[in-house]
């Protein structure tokens, strides 16, 4: 793949140029599926993350007073260029991510593409207080604007949509904005803030530092000129983020870990349960944080659903991700595969049932060698404890953990029992079953007889160690915003009744 035909020299975009970073460290961009260098930058140094805050800096004034029909226009051109490139963007990011070209293609490329759409709309749409005098002698309202340069950090597994939920609502509100990708994987992220020139969007309002967190992320979480900083990634990263942005008092959002429950109702669909838990636990490999991980089933379909689960397990397809009929991509490097076989490895020595699954592949079903790439099979665990590591730890793979209930208490207390509340789903026929799973569970989003789905017009965040502030929908653009009150005199008298607690008589 000719990587300088979709995107051009550079790992930074800065002030609507691609450069080459000034840091002092190489990096390789790996394609996990087989090792194959993708491409090689070099990492952004502390001083190109502040001429990229600079550049953002100075592009605020105009960007922040244009008309919010005038940002819509330009995110409606955006969400056209994408749709052209739709194709390219979704090779590039199996190319880096590993990612299955159908998940690319089907879900990562046209959900940018509509959150793109959504938030050119949602520009026009800044909800404030209506006028009234609420005091008498006063009209009183609410405006909603621009905080100012948005500083942003999005996570490997869903390069190209994360940079867009970063990027489209700070810039829709008329903010701007500098996006730090993981370094592991930052093309897709480039080649939308290219996308973003190519739309009207003035040069400067989107930028990109291609860095390591330790350098280019921290100083841009800690840099006096960011107002606000949003980030998507692990718990403990994020405490660092909120501690760093305490030091100037900045607004933050974080979207951190997940270990979401499947609860299974003894009167659920077994059917729909089984290939709901498949689809949900093996999407992105695993690689998600709303991803399910812990199945609770009440006890009279435990059995059953292991076994359905095992079954179709078995017969997922691991291959080329190029390939149209592989299922199951690599994970997104063999670091991380490795930390995945761990969690394996330790179950299995504290007395793990290991179902299916639990190793390396050799051979994809297309004939694919798959000792070069960092494969690894979907893996059903059960005959574990609830307090044991691979039910509280985010392990961030193909791995789902099952365990029985007996009592609904019982299942809803164990759904809520780990530090983290990103999402959650239960699997019932019985309506009062589903209204109390979806008040008891604590988590920013509970599904009913679905895990996953998401939607540009719903709120996506968590409870808990899972973070707070809400990406897509009307409450992502109102979080990228801050709200002024303005009040008008409206009685024309120099000497106000309430000036006599301050000085003088009635």
């Amino acid at each position: 793949m000719d990587l300088n035909s979709s995107l051009g020299a550079g790992a930074q975009y800065i002030a609507g140029k691609l450069t080459e970073g000034t840091g002092t460290e190489p990096f390789q961009v790996v394609n996990p599926a087989d090792g194959t260098v993708v491409r090689s930058v070099t990492l952004a140094s502390e001083a190109d993350v502040d001429t990229a805050v600079a550049a953002a800096k100075a592009a605020l004034p105009e960007w922040s007073g244009a008309t919010p029909g005038a940002r819509s226009e330009a995110l409606l051109r955006l969400a056209g260029i994408l749709a052209e490139r739709a194709e390219e963007f979704a090779r590039v990011e199996t190319a880096q991510t590993g990612k299955p070209i159908k998940l690319s293609t089907e879900f990562d490329v046209p959900g940018t593409i509509d959150n793109t759409s959504f938030f050119a709309g949602a520009a026009r749409n800044l909800e404030g207080k209506a006028a009234g005098e609420y005091s008498g002698d006063h009209t009183s309202y609410v405006r909603r604007e621009a905080i100012g340069v948005v500083g942003s950090i999005s996570p490997w597994n869903y390069p190209l949509q994360m940079a867009a939920w970063k990027i489209l609502p700070a810039v829709a509100a008329g903010n701007t904005i500098v996006l730090k990708p993981a370094e592991l994987t930052p093309l897709t992220s480039l080649m939308f803030a290219r996308a973003c020139s190519d739309a009207g969007i003035p040069d400067g309002v989107v930028n990109v530092v291609t860095g390591a967190g330790r350098t280019a992320g921290e100083r841009l979480v800690s840099h006096p000129d960011v107002a606000m900083v949003s980030f998507t990634g692990s718990t403990p990263v994020g405490r660092r983020v909120a501690e760093l942005a305490a030091g100037t008092a900045k607004r933050t959002h974080l979207e951190l870990g997940g270990k979401a429950p499947f609860v299974v109702f003894d009167d659920a669909d077994l059917d729909a349960a089984v290939h709901g838990a498949v689809a949900a636990s093996l999407i992105n490999s695993g690689q998600d944080c709303t991803a399910a991980t812990r199945a609770y089933v009440q006890r009279p379909l435990f059995e059953a659903f292991v076994a359905g689960v095992a079954e179709l397990y078995a017969a997922i397809r691991l291959g080329d991700p190029l390939n149209p009929q592989t299922d199951l991509g690599p994970l997104v490097s063999y670091t991380h595969r490795d930390r995945v076989a761990g969690f394996v490895e330790r179950a299995r020595g504290y007395g793990a049932n290991v179902v299916t699954g639990g190793h390396a592949p050799t051979t994809g079903h297309d004939g694919t060698d798959l000792t070069l790439g960092a494969y690894y099979r979907p893996t059903l665990i059960t005959g574990v404890a609830q307090d044991s590591e691979v039910v509280q730890g985010e392990i961030f793979g193909p791995v789902l953990v099952a365990l029985p209930f007996d009592t609904d208490d019982e299942g809803l207390r164990l759904a809520n029992d780990t530090p983290y509340g990103l999402a959650a789903s239960a699997w019932t026929q019985n309506v009062h079953r589903s209204l109390r799973a979806t008040r008891e569970i604590a988590a920013g989003c509970v599904w009913v007889n679905d895990h996953i789905p998401i939607l540009s017009e719903m709120p996506h965040g968590g409870y808990k160690s899972s973070g707070y502030g809400k990406d897509m929908s009307q409450y992502s653009l109102d979080e990228y915003t801050q709200v002024k009150h303005v009040m008008f005199d409206t009685t024309a008298v120099a000497r106000k009744d309430w000036h006599r607690t301050i000085f003088g008589d009635r």
